[in-house]
């Protein structure tokens, strides 16, 4: 940061944007005014102001006691409309994700970096293949193969009638049936296809207000990077990173924000995924029948096709191991072949394993369960050895620069890759088991009563794990709780002197100190989730490993599997497994009201948006199907709405964020051109940038990024409370709060501030005050203060630019042909 001492200024022009945090905000509540005017952007994301300062740049005298404030309203794209809600079926593909962005912070060591982000990539395909398979399983086996092949089933359902097999019609050969059943699963996947195409050409399409042709230095011409700052591209042997020029944090790349490249070619690759195998599903049926029949053409069609099938497989392996991110510079490139012909192609040959299903084949009949069911203990056995390996990656890479800080020491990113497996097995798996239900009437599926065989019996396994899961999870939970009582009744004496200190005549109110006291204790809990998120990982995979080895020895249920052992033992499993299956029950019926509520009730929809906030903040790295990435939007919102301001005023300005919204103008004033970054200052609160971020994305948000954030930017503060569970100290320039770090500056940590502002009663406060936590940061008269502070630290406005006039010639487009607000002439 500057070294420059405040300095008392009110002249020219001073702007405050906020930005607001999770479950968004309206612009009347952000700037407390009933009415408020657009003055830029559309329904989805827009900056307001109130109407008196519409035209404040034109009369700056009249602002001399504060800034002119101007609110961007992003929440609309996360909870906009209400086909947000159907994004929670997206739900493991943001969570795995999440796992690419996880990387250990590290130097050097290109080569195992670039190994993380494949298995992530390869993790994020086995979840498409996986939610495909289970569509397979219940269009395909379930109905298309059991019912319509099962009398007692199919007689009892007048639409399946025309399926069945007991009535010896054109559909009733098998082949035909799953030919015509695997339109489903070919329609969701073509689905999830339209919706991403959809999301990249609104959000990825977003272009960051940087030239294409900007470089930071000579590594700048790279691409597809995998590794953070400071590190080598792609193909370089380890340790050239440590003998390259230092380059810029990874946010602050040109290109970072701009992702359409990639995306476009993990679409085209996870599109092909899932035809091919819904192709695999309906040729392997038919090609195992023909490998028993007298006719050898059917039988070297089903060969040849078969080998076609894996090809296809290894091509879409290559693409999506092949390359990365590219984020040193803005990459336009599309490898338009590559994401048209790779599904085409893939298409074309669903059509004809379509066609070879359909092949007449008199003497086939289907009994038992669809061949081809051991693609989920295997996809199941893959995805765990992935994870194992990821994990061992990432401790590589955070031996190679330990942290203390940093999220179970460095294996976040393993662990939650590991949840994402856990949930798509659920949510799969439970939505099979629950048509298997359907289908089957009153019996119970695998244990042989209905007309039906069900799901396979892996589904069963895994529904029976759920409960000693559950049960295990029970024992850190009441430690969890039972230290947080303890860690309340240690912090009251604390808290009573602490007010009483700073209040005359304060009473101790033993009701008041416990809460007060308590809040402080629950907002600690945030603090633990890293190692219950790893116990709960860890769990996870153990019981996963256990119900696939359970399932391959015994070829039953966990009910039928234990019949002839101990009473204890058979009734412990058919405990396991009816309350298994009840709660996958109950998880799906709840999933599905939720999604119906969220759909139509928009204050639902914003709770579900929280979610989003937090999730898809980051760019789709790994997984093209998951919800897009609100911030390539916002990020180039708030930068250029920035940038364009100082350009054409010249004045200064500072950005406010709230929680989400702090990290949103951190990674926007990243952006920013060093020129610029020195009329901004940033004022974050209730922000989880280093509580959060820095601990669960080290390589982005760790203690290097924020450092060199905190020089780049000209000035910085951050308020935080000891109450608040979200926000918390970015330990930058001394760990106090109201001290000066070496250079003479005010330390970027402001807190923790009062909470609630009074104990008791006051002139000051006459009714109780609230505790605050995490909300109503601008309440503390601290706020207003560091505002005022950090404004006057800012350079002031230059002569040539207070009356609006642009001197950079490379004013931004998006300041031409505006007003002095900076106001779109529509």
């Amino acid at each position: 940061m500057s070294p420059e001492p405040p300095v008392r200024r009110s002249d020219g022009a001073a702007l405050e944007l906020l930005v607001h945090g999770v479950g968004g905000a309206t612009p009347q509540e952000m700037l407390a005014d009933p009415y408020t005017v657009r003055i830029t952007g559309d329904e989805t994301a827009a900056i307001y102001r109130r109407p008196a300062d519409e035209e404040a740049e034109a009369h700056p005298e009249r602002y001399e006691d504060g800034p002119v404030a101007e609110a961007y309203c992003w929440s609309n794209l996360t909870s906009g409309n209400g086909t947000r809600a159907l994004w929670l079926l997206l739900l493991p593909f943001m969570v795995v994700n999440l796992a690419h962005w996880m990387r250990p912070a590290t130097n050097g060591l290109a080569r195992t970096q670039r190994l993380y982000g494949v298995l992530v990539r390869l993790l994020a395909l086995t979840l498409t293949v996986l939610l495909t398979a289970a569509a397979c399983e219940v269009a395909l086996d379930l109905v298309a193969w059991q019912c319509a092949g099962s009398a007692g089933c199919s007689d009892e359902r007048a639409w399946l009638g025309f399926l069945s097999a007991a009535r010896d019609g054109w559909w009733a050969q098998p082949g035909r049936r799953l030919a015509l059943a695997a339109l489903v699963p070919a329609a969701l996947v073509g689905l999830l296809w339209y919706l991403s195409n959809r999301t990249w050409s609104a959000y990825e399409a977003q272009r960051p207000p940087t030239d294409l042709t900007e470089a930071t230095d000579a590594t700048d011409a790279a691409d597809a990077n995998e590794g953070p700052a400071g590190t080598a591209p792609d193909g370089a042997p380890d340790g050239a990173a440590d003998r390259a020029p230092s380059v810029r944090p990874a946010l602050a790349r040109p290109g970072f924000w701009y992702g359409r490249r990639l995306v476009a070619r993990l679409r085209a690759a996870h599109a092909a995924a899932g035809f091919l195998t819904v192709a695999g599903a309906v040729t392997g049926a038919a090609a195992r029948y023909d490998r028993g029949a007298p006719s050898a053409v059917r039988e070297s069609v089903g060969w040849l096709l078969q080998a076609t099938l894996v090809a296809g497989g290894l091509v879409v392996l290559w693409v999506v191991c092949s390359r990365g991110r590219s984020e040193r510079r803005r990459d336009g490139t599309l490898d338009k072949a590559l994401i048209s012909r790779l599904p085409a192609v893939s298409l074309v040959l669903l059509g004809i394993a379509v066609v070879y299903a359909a092949w007449s084949r008199p003497g086939w009949t289907s009994s038992g369960t669809l061949p081809g069911s051991v693609v989920f203990p295997v996809l199941i056995l893959a995805q765990g050895a992935l994870v194992v390996a990821l994990a061992v990656a990432a401790l590589v890479l955070h031996r190679r620069a330990p942290h203390a800080r940093i999220a179970l020491y460095g294996l976040g990113g393993p662990a939650v890759a590991m949840l994402a497996c856990a949930l798509a097995g659920v949510m799969t798996g439970g939505v099979a088991q629950r048509v298997g239900d359907w289908l089957d009437g009153s019996a119970t599926p695998g244990m042989g009563e209905g007309s039906i065989p069900g799901p396979p019996v892996l589904l069963s396994w895994q529904a029976a794990v759920i409960p000693v899961l559950l049960v295990l999870l029970l024992v850190p939970l009441v430690f969890l709780v039972v230290r947080t009582v303890r860690t309340a009744r240690r912090l009251a004496p604390l808290v009573e002197a602490e007010y009483g200190s700073r209040e005359e005549n304060v009473t101790p109110d033993s009701i008041r100190t416990r809460r007060i006291a308590g809040a402080r204790a629950r907002a600690e809990l945030t603090d633990t989730a890293p190692w219950l998120v790893g116990l709960l990982s860890g769990a996870t995979l153990l019981l996963g490993v256990g119900a696939v080895l359970g399932a391959w020895l015994s070829g039953d249920v966990p009910g039928r599997a234990a019949e002839g052992e101990p009473a204890l033992i058979q009734s412990a499993a058919d405990t396991a497994q009816a309350v298994g299956s009840w709660l996958i029950g109950l998880g799906f019926i709840l999933f599905v009201t939720w999604g119906r509520r969220a759909y139509r009730d928009p204050s639902a929809r914003r709770t579900i948006g929280i979610l989003w906030d937090v999730g898809t903040f980051w760019p789709r790295a790994s997984h093209p199907f998951a919800p897009p990435c609100y911030a390539e939007r916002a990020v180039p919102d708030l930068t250029w709405r920035m940038a364009s301001w100082t350009a054409r005023t010249g004045g200064r300005l500072v950005i406010s964020g709230h929680s989400q919204g702090s990290v949103l103008a951190a990674a926007a004033v990243w952006q920013l051109r060093e020129g610029t970054r020195r009329q901004v200052a940033l004022l974050t609160y209730g922000s989880p940038l280093e509580r959060l971020y820095g601990r669960w994305f080290p390589a982005y948000f760790g203690a290097a990024p924020l450092g060199d954030l905190g020089r780049e930017v000209h000035c910085w503060r951050n308020l935080w409370r000891s109450t608040d569970p979200i926000g918390g100290p970015v330990r930058l320039g001394g760990e106090g709060g109201d001290g000066a770090d070496d250079g003479g500056e005010p330390a970027v940590d402001h807190g923790p501030l009062k909470d609630p502002l009074a104990y008791g009663r006051t002139e000051r406060h006459p009714l109780p005050e609230p505790i605050l936590g995490h909300s109503a940061y601008q309440a503390d008269p601290a706020f207003a203060s560091e505002r005022a502070a950090l404004l006057d630290r800012l350079p002031p406005a230059l002569p040539g630019q207070r009356g609006g006039t642009a001197t950079d010639p490379r004013s931004l487009e998006s300041g031409r042909g505006q007003g002095s607000s900076g106001r779109s002439s529509s």
